[in-house]
């Protein structure tokens, strides 16, 4: 299994990212796909969550709204689109997958919100 995230950067608030999540080594269109993040300080949080298939999708409160989760099963990647960022938004983010009993992670890419 690998989890290969990119899209991160530096942004103004008020901004946009998106953020990708190449996915291999499990079928990939028949599972949940997961986006968390981690500030420092703070402990690792559920961002966003996509069920497949049928699409359907979950997010923190602190970015409905704001945030879209998505996949392209054809290219085995899950992606999120984050408009209006703001300062708190700043962290590293995750792609995540439970598969088989086990939990998996990428590498994560830095979201740093700054003016």
């Amino acid at each position: 299994v690998q989890l290969v995230e990119s899209g991160g950067g530096l942004v103004q608030p008020g901004g946009s990212l998106r953020l990708s999540c190449a996915c291999s080594g499990f079928p990939f269109s028949m599972l949940p796909m997961s986006w968390f993040r981690q500030a420092p300080g703070k402990e690792r949080e559920l961002v966003a969550k996509i069920i497949s298939p049928g699409s359907s999708t979950n997010y923190a409160d602190s970015v409905k709204g704001r945030f879209t989760i998505s996949r392209d099963n054809a290219q085995n990647t899950v992606f999120l689109q984050m408009n209006s960022l703001k300062l708190e938004d700043t962290a590293v983010y995750y792609c995540y997958l439970r598969y088989l009993r086990q939990d998996y992670w990428g590498q994560g890419t830095q979201v740093t919100v700054s003016s």
